[in-house]
């Protein structure tokens, strides 16, 4: 899985940023910067895919895409 899509979205609660990929499963991280959340999030991913394989689990292919990539 390599065209996956993250979202990073400010969270004023935790002053900070959360960072999380649609096409996995509760798949999301915390940084204090949207740099951070990506960077904590590509780490939540491999360890979301090697899980999944270690169990057997299927790997999603990649679904998700925002509106502004969607073609009419």
């Amino acid at each position: 899985m390599t065209d996956d899509h993250s979202d990073i979205f400010p969270c004023d609660e935790d002053a900070g940023d959360i960072a999380d990929i649609p096409d996995l499963a509760h798949c999301s991280a915390f940084g204090e910067t949207p740099e951070a959340a990506l960077a904590e999030v590509l780490k939540a991913k491999a360890l979301w895919l090697e899980a999944a394989r270690a169990e057997g689990k299927p790997v999603p292919a990649p679904l998700f895409r925002p509106a502004i990539y969607k073609v009419a």
